[in-house]
């Protein structure tokens, strides 16, 4: 008798998974292209992959999807409101934020994998961590429409591949080696939006500073 939740070479690829899969290619795809419904679409599919990932042992994973869940919430809304009410442009992260931001990323990846080295049965309790943690930095700049967070799912995506192989998710492997390669498209095209975004910024005319109306002879030049 096989055991219950526990992937491994040469499972069947279940309904669970093909849900999963596809809708987070959709959502990725979208996300790629720049468009609003990645979020609705990432919401479904990461909470399919979240019960995927509780069957294979795959904990921080499970922990991922559920911040995905959330954060998709509030990315939605930053992407048609973020500007003041208006959808938020793609830019560029500051460099002095991301000169931080990955020896952060590498301390709580040590920090996480040897919690649960230590307290779980994870399999590979460190690359599953870095794709967490990783992951995590790659949502926040995405939901800030930053150019950069395809840098980190490029990352995240490295990592992940051969990490589900590992575990028997051949089709969940798969298309993460497909986000791989949307993350290099979408970098590339992201950073083209950003260059043109500046580019109408710097083109609008500067509004005249405001002059303050002529004092009148003997009026005091502030008031007493």
């Amino acid at each position: 008798m096989h055991e219950q939740g526990r992937a491994g070479p040469g499972t069947m690829i279940g309904p669970l998974e093909l849900a999963a899969n596809g809708l987070t290619a959709v959502a990725i795809v979208l996300a790629g292209r720049n468009n609003v419904h990645t979020w609705w679409t990432g919401i479904v599919g990461c909470t399919l992959f979240g019960i995927l990932f509780a069957q294979s042992r795959l904990y921080a994973d499970v922990a991922l999807q559920a911040f995905f869940v959330a954060t998709s919430v509030v990315g939605w809304w930053k992407w048609v409101r973020g500007d003041h009410g208006d959808p938020l442009p793609i830019t560029h992260a500051r460099a002095a934020n991301l000169a931080w931001t990955v020896p952060l990323g590498v301390a709580a990846t040590a920090g996480y994998g040897m919690l649960l080295h230590l307290t779980t049965n994870a399999y590979a309790p460190f690359l599953d961590s870095a794709v967490l943690v990783f992951s995590i930095i790659g949502q926040i700049l995405m939901m800030q429409r930053r150019v950069e967070n395809w840098a980190f799912w490029l990352l995240v995506n490295s990592i992940a591949a051969p990490l589900y192989f590992s575990r028997g998710l051949v089709l969940t492997a798969a298309l993460y080696a497909g986000f791989w390669v949307n993350a290099v498209v979408s970098w590339r095209s992201w950073h083209k939006r950003a260059a043109q975004h500046s580019k109408l910024i710097d083109s609008r005319p500067q509004e005249p500073a405001r002059q303050s109306p002529p004092r009148r002879q003997g009026e005091p030049s502030c008031p007493k």
